[in-house]
């Protein structure tokens, strides 16, 4: 049912998804986004609540909460540089990591449950949570603003969605435990008296201190924190002094942090501190850490994979489900985990033999069958839910 529901509907769904596309909204600023998701979902006959700010949520059937589904809404600052009708018409944002399939497949996701509870004698048997999340690009991100809601109080289990261009349409990625990864900031700013470079020893030699931290930290951090943690501290920023016979008053470090489990992530916190203040002490300068926390990994639990793997291969077929690597990047889905148990998987957007595009980078091309692909999983996710609880 669920397939040839999605099907007559398919049509609209893609063009929706393109109207979006066109008009990207960035974090917090998805105004219009936000308005477009509650009329269609008003036209199909359901009540749709505005957020706080931006960003929608809705309710699909009677009875308990069964499932909570989770869609991202919001663009990136990058110019879309796609050749298509749809490009986006606001210079410098476009939709370049998939948010506007994920959002259009919960709002046809939705569409479809309402139609086979108005069609059912019983309804659904349950109420199925839809959540449309904004500002999941920054940091810190829209889903604790959305949680601190109350859209979570009373949900069993969380699902979710995520394009991914490095896997064909109709093949779905999945994994039991971290999918992705913890992602910190870390900006580290030295200062000193500054002086000349003929007299090292009679000032802090500023450049040598960073110098030490910017190897030092890594492989240290590598040392004291269990490997199986998957500690990555990368530097994507150093900078310091102007003339070669000046040691500078001034300099900075910055780069991200990312840990693939929790325990792991939670210990760096802990020893950064006094650890960058043992790395620079004996250069005399002065060390200003700023550590800004991030989000923790998704983790995925083993009963809500097995799940959602089944109502993947329920509508896919055998086959269609595929073991998904490990993924350095953030997401802040992981924070609705960490209020109930979920699960987010990968959707194919490839089309079969193309060119593999990749995430925030303004070239995306998304084949659009998976536009229904990933609207059949969140529907088939959530009647599948409500089943295992009856």
């Amino acid at each position: 049912m669920i397939g040839s529901i999605i099907a007559d509907i398919e049509a609209e769904l893609i063009e929706f998804r393109r109207d979006i596309h066109a008009h990207p909204e960035l974090s917090f600023q998805e105004f219009g986004t936000t308005d477009k998701i509650i009329a269609r979902l008003a036209a199909a006959g359901l009540s749709p609540e505005r957020l706080e700010g931006t960003g929608v949520v809705c309710e699909v059937g009677d009875g308990p909460v069964a499932v909570a589904l989770r869609a991202d809404i919001d663009a990136l600052p990058v110019d879309d540089l796609i050749d298509a009708e749809f490009k986006s018409t606001v210079p410098g944002v476009a939709h370049a990591c998939g948010h506007d399939v994920h959002l259009t497949a919960l709002m046809g996701a939705g569409i479809a449950l309402k139609r086979i509870h108005d069609l059912s004698p019983g309804g659904l048997g349950a109420r199925v949570r839809l959540i449309f999340q904004p500002a999941e690009e920054v940091t810190p991100g829209g889903a604790l603003r959305v949680i601190s809601q109350g859209v979570l109080d009373d949900v069993p289990e969380v699902f979710a969605i995520h394009c991914d261009p490095n896997v064909d349409v109709g093949k779905v990625g999945s994994r039991i435990g971290a999918i992705t990864a913890a992602g910190d900031t870390l900006i580290i700013r030295l200062s000193g008296h500054g002086g000349h470079t003929s007299r090292p020893h009679l000032t802090e030699d500023l450049v040598y201190a960073l110098a030490k931290l910017a190897t030092d930290l890594p492989s240290t951090l590598s040392r004291l924190i269990d490997p199986r943690h998957a500690i990555s501290l990368v530097w994507g920023e150093i900078s310091s002094g102007h003339a070669a016979n000046v040691v500078p008053s001034e300099g900075l470090l910055r780069g991200t942090l990312r840990c693939l489990d929790v325990t792991g992530w939670n210990q760096v916190a802990e020893v950064l501190p006094e650890l960058v203040e043992r790395i620079a002490g004996p250069y005399g300068v002065k060390v200003e850490l700023d550590h800004r926390r991030g989000v923790p990994p998704v983790v995925n639990t083993e009963e809500q994979v097995t799940l959602v793997e089944a109502a993947v291969r329920g509508e896919l077929g055998e086959g269609s489900v595929l073991l998904t690597p490990q993924s350095m990047g953030g997401e802040d889905f992981a924070w609705f985990l960490t209020h109930c148990p979920g699960a987010l998987v990968r959707v194919g957007t490839r089309t079969p033999g193309g060119i593999t595009y990749d995430l925030h980078q303004g070239d995306l091309l998304i084949d659009e069958d998976s536009v229904a692909i990933a609207a059949r999983i969140f529907a088939a996710t959530a009647l599948r839910s409500i089943q295992t609880r009856r």
